[in-house]
């Protein structure tokens, strides 16, 4: 009896169990079992569904992120992070500290900050030197100025088209007053390109006679550059510049075929159509450089000074002779005037002769003549890139289903053709046209990329898959949970149509039953009589009111115990 009274409370409501803490699966076991939370269990299923669904959907429908800037101070990230909101394009901080925005709108977020000027707190150049403080020794002036001209030279690289950002390593050694310890200084470039770009051979020597005209005493060979691949992308030189000028002709014979493969697409686009003919061209240019010089003389000469005399005597004149005496002391005769008589036109007078007298006879002459033979100079330098021959082939494509071309149409696009490039039968050039029909793999010139790299395949994907995602949380979850709801609905409106039934009828036969024994009251223990019929009452009332009984006896016992 004392075991039973110290199990049950008050009301017959069992009492609370010895331990303080209960086990948490029976106390959730608990509190699923109660009729609220069983009614509301349906719901509670339903929105958990919804909002997974709706992580789902975030989580998918956010584009693919790319990294604006991975390391920035926090004013240029504050900076940045409110210019991007003003322009409406949505940004994020990832773990790291940098700044990542959606891949389509990367581009245009550089662009917009770019001419905003952001970021601006890292110091660039020869803003490092004003931050000397004074007193700093020579050598920590020296790596200053070493950093400040790697950061210029860096943001020079960067203006190239192809270059998204470089950095110049500078190793310039001390100098010293032994000639045979002085060392050239040298310089290493590292430069990331853009997606899908390349440095030319010529951006390449650019970047390397940049480098080295910007240091003191550094030669174009001891600068090293890399692309962000690690693939080398000057070629080491000897200092003859042979590979430089070999690389130029090769590029010089590239532009000359490139030239006439361009004058032919112009030419038989309009005749044939895209893609309905291939043309290659070798071109044998002539890239010797030669110079020759030449002299000549005259054989005949020209008289450049003459020294001389001569002696002679004049026709008809008596030559003295005979024995000096008396008659060479004799005067000579009286002369007579006579009329001259002009000589032939062009003849040369000899000193001494009277205008119209016959000249002189030479009888001798002595000499001295010096003669200039004549001289030319010829000096000839023959510029290289002349063709020295050129040989073209076209291929043209066969027409599907139509007759075949005629050797006079081959004819016909063959002259074009040698019209179009210069056709020189001196030189030996060749120019073969031939007809054919292109293999089905080739034919396809305009092949576009795979359909699963366009760019709405990732967000079709992305919205796709967010769909299903729904779709099978309605149709999986939400659905069936609808119907247990309403299959749960019909049973329980069915159970309490069962009870009001069963009600009804326990009624019915309660009112059609014999009436049974008056229930027993306190009034009737009361004015009991014997102790027979007390006993009988008290039984009956035990037996309506077992609580009430029960509550009786605890209370005798207690008051027994102060007893």
């Amino acid at each position: 009896m004392e075991n039973a009274l110290a199990t049950t409370g008050a009301g017959g409501v069992p009492a609370a169990p010895a331990t303080k803490f209960a086990n948490p699966l029976t106390q959730i076991g608990g509190i699923m079992k109660n009729p609220a939370v069983k009614r509301s269990l349906p719901m509670i299923f339903i929105v958990g569904l919804v909002l997974s669904a709706a992580l789902a959907w975030m989580a998918l429908a956010t584009p693919p992120q790319r990294t604006l800037f991975p390391q920035l101070p926090d004013s240029d990230k504050q900076a940045v992070v409110d210019a991007l909101g003003a322009a409406k394009i949505t940004s994020h901080v990832d773990d790291s500290g940098g700044i990542t925005v959606a891949e389509d709108d990367y581009h245009r977020a550089r662009i917009l900050l770019a001419g905003q000027g952001l970021p601006k707190a890292a110091p660039g150049g020869y803003a490092i030197l004003d931050q000397l403080p004074m007193g700093v020794s020579r050598a920590v002036e020296g790596e200053r100025l070493r950093q400040a001209r790697e950061t210029e030279l860096a943001k020079s690289i960067g203006e190239i088209e192809s270059v998204a950002d470089a950095r110049v390593h500078l190793a310039m050694p001390e100098s010293s007053v032994f000639v045979r310890d002085n060392a050239q200084p040298s310089a290493s470039v590292i430069v990331r390109l853009e997606p899908g770009r390349s440095l030319t051979q010529a951006q390449v020597r650019s970047i390397v006679n940049l480098v080295a005209s910007s240091v003191p005493g550094m030669k174009a060979d001891q600068v090293t550059i890399i692309d962000q691949m690690g693939a080398l992308l000057s070629k080491p030189t000897d200092g003859s510049e042979g590979s430089t000028l070999s690389d130029e002709r090769i590029d010089y014979q590239r532009r000359i075929e490139d030239k006439y493969r361009a004058q032919l697409n112009t030419l038989l686009t309009p005749l044939l159509g895209a893609g309905n003919f291939s043309a290659e061209i070798q071109a044998d240019v002539d890239l010797d450089q030669s110079q020759a010089t030449r002299e000549s003389y005259d054989k005949q000469g020209v008289v450049r000074a003459e020294q001389g005399n001569w002696q002679g005597n004049t026709p008809g004149e008596t030559t003295p002779g005979g024995i000096p005496g008396a008659l060479s002391n004799t005067p000579p005769a009286a002369s007579t005037l006579a009329t001259a008589t002009p000589g032939p036109a062009g003849a040369t007078v000899q000193p001494g002769t009277a205008p119209g007298a016959t000249p002189p006879v030479k009888t001798s002459e002595n000499f001295n003549r010096a003669y200039d033979l004549g001289k030319e100079v010829s000096v000839t330098r023959a510029a290289p890139g002349s063709i020295r021959r050129l040989s073209v082939a076209v291929l043209l494509r066969e027409p599907e289903g139509a007759k075949p071309r005629t050797p006079a149409e081959i004819q016909q696009i063959n002259d074009l053709v040698k019209a179009a490039v210069g056709y020189n039968q001196q030189r030996q050039d060749t120019v073969t046209v031939i007809s054919r029909k292109f293999s089905p793999d080739a034919t396809a010139t305009d092949v576009a990329r795979p359909w699963y790299d366009a760019d709405w395949v990732p967000l079709a994907a992305r919205n796709g898959t967010a769909l299903v995602i729904a779709l099978l949380v309605l149709f999986m979850g939400v659905r069936p949970m609808v119907k247990a709801i309403n299959e749960k609905r019909k049973a329980d409106a069915a159970a309490e149509t069962a009870r009001a039934a069963a009600a009804e009828a326990a009624q019915q036969a309660a009112l059609t039953a014999p009436a049974g024994p008056e229930p027993v009251s306190m009034a009737m223990l009361e004015t009991a009589q014997g102790y027979d019929d007390r006993v009988g009452l008290v039984r009956g009332f035990t037996r309506d009111n077992p609580t009430r009984a029960a509550l009786a006896i605890r209370d005798m016992i207690q008051s027994d115990a102060k007893s």
